[in-house]
């Protein structure tokens, strides 16, 4: 690396200074470097004599330029924001991410980023640009993918001055709007699930219940063989997933590939489930995808034996069904997350955690589980118990919190007779119950010393 050492020159355009400088950048259009003339304004003539131009011109050379390459290439921030992150900054990425995902955080950056700030240099990029286009997103994009714009946002420019094309981070201090819009979290009760299964058929049904059971993933749900089903010992073993037509032998999290217990009434099912696939292949004499007999099969099969699209099955069986029972929302997602809330009363946050096969606890109590009505009440009202002294929980005894009560109940009732008959010479009932406490503490007082019986 070597530093640029042109001082360039100066010449009078209007009544403004500008200088001009020569330096070597990449053609985005052909990814070959050229030299070019680059212009600066420096100020009003009237302002500064052409020594001070000159100076002010020195200083916008180092800015500008900064590090020069072993090929000459000065590495700075004349190239477009879309030509560093296609060429820069996603080789740098993409080994880290899996086909799938690579894809889908391909897309982000170019539709939330790339699109938007196409041809624009990354030099004349500053932060009110990139806030602004940040707050722009959070009017029409989900909350989740704002923060992932944000995200990619700071790692695109650290990377950029990481490399020498930038010598300041504009998206350093950039900052997630504060009204983006609210996550789906919806979540249906018992009796929305029990009804829902009660209208399907029995591979459905067995489906949908193994689904609720475990809290599954569709990937892993209808990735499952027969080989990954053991009956005896009622658990599933789950070795691949599904994605998009496609087969893996991996998960979403390290965790996902475990195996896990199922009830011993739904392992009769599967059993069940599977004697009816053998009776209609034999019976249809079918000839398409492996027998049920055959351990590589999938347990719920498509019509011509492979496994089934999960985005089919959702739109066919899942909304379908909503629709039917008039429930808010039914998908996999809704699923997952229901279960994971209505389990707190079931287990323990670590039992549920592994349920879901979380790799972090704060992902399954901070994103899955959500607060019900139901149980803030409940809360509320335990303590209002308590603190009135008629809970039947907690330290003391009963005839304790009894003695408690009626002596609040005693308390209650003078107060009562109290403001019937010398109200008028408080302000307000609270001095009331201020009289009343200091009658009761002189009381407590008098028979700690033995002043009264």
């Amino acid at each position: 690396m070597g530093k640029s050492h042109q001082k360039g020159w100066v010449s009078i355009r209007g009544k403004k200074w500008y200088g001009y400088f020569r330096r070597t950048v990449i053609d985005p259009s052909t990814n070959q470097p050229k030299i070019v003339s680059t212009p600066v304004a420096l100020g009003l003539k009237s302002e500064m004599t052409k020594y001070e131009a000159r100076d002010k011109l020195e200083l916008a050379i180092k800015r500008l330029t900064g590090q020069i390459a072993e090929d000459g290439v000065v590495r700075n921030g004349s190239v477009t924001f879309d030509w560093f992150v296609q060429n820069r900054y996603l080789p740098l990425k993409e080994g880290d991410w899996k086909e799938e995902t690579a894809k889908v955080k391909k897309f982000l950056i170019k539709a939330d980023l790339v699109d938007a700030f196409r041809g624009v240099r990354l030099e004349n990029i500053d932060k009110l640009a990139l806030q602004t286009h940040l707050n722009r997103l959070a009017k029409t994009r989900s909350k989740d993918r704002v923060l992932n714009a944000g995200t990619y946002m700071r790692a695109i420019f650290r990377e950029a001055v990481d490399q020498d094309f930038l010598p300041k981070d504009p998206a350093r201090s950039v900052k997630a709007p504060l009204t983006l819009r609210d996550t789906d979290k919806t979540i249906l009760s018992w009796d929305q699930l029990r009804s829902a299964l009660s209208r399907l058929q029995l591979r459905d049904r067995i489906l949908l219940t193994l689904d609720m059971t475990n809290a599954l993933r569709p990937s892993e749900l209808f990735g499952l063989r027969w080989s990954c089903f053991d009956p005896e010992l009622c658990q599933i073993e789950i070795k691949e997933t599904t994605y998009k037509g496609k087969i893996r032998p991996w998960g979403k999290t390290r965790a996902s590939l475990s195996k896990i217990p199922i009830a011993r009434a739904l392992a009769d099912e599967l059993l069940a489930w599977r004697q009816q696939c053998r009776e209609e292949q034999q019976r249809k004499k079918l000839v398409r995808g492996p027998s049920a007999d055959d351990p590589k099969a999938f347990i719920f099969p498509a019509r011509g034996g492979g496994f089934i699209d999960s985005g089919n099955y959702r739109n066919r069986v899942l909304h379908k069904l909503a629709q039917e029972l008039g429930l808010p929302k039914l998908t996999f997602q809704v699923i997952r997350r229901t279960i994971a809330t209505l389990a707190k009363d079931k287990g323990h946050v670590k039992d549920i955690q592994g349920m879901l096969r979380h790799t972090r606890l704060a992902t399954t109590t901070d994103v899955y589980m959500q607060s019900l009505e139901s149980g803030v009440r409940s809360t509320v009202d335990s303590i209002h118990d308590e603190l009135s002294a008629t809970g039947t929980s907690g330290p003391g005894s009963r005839r304790f919190r009894s003695g408690r009560a009626r002596a609040a109940e005693a308390a209650l009732s003078r107060l009562r007779r109290f403001q019937e008959t010398k109200a008028a010479r408080f302000r307000s009932p609270l001095v009331g119950w201020f009289w009343i406490l200091r009658q009761e503490c002189d009381k407590v007082k008098g028979r700690r010393w033995g002043l009264s019986s």
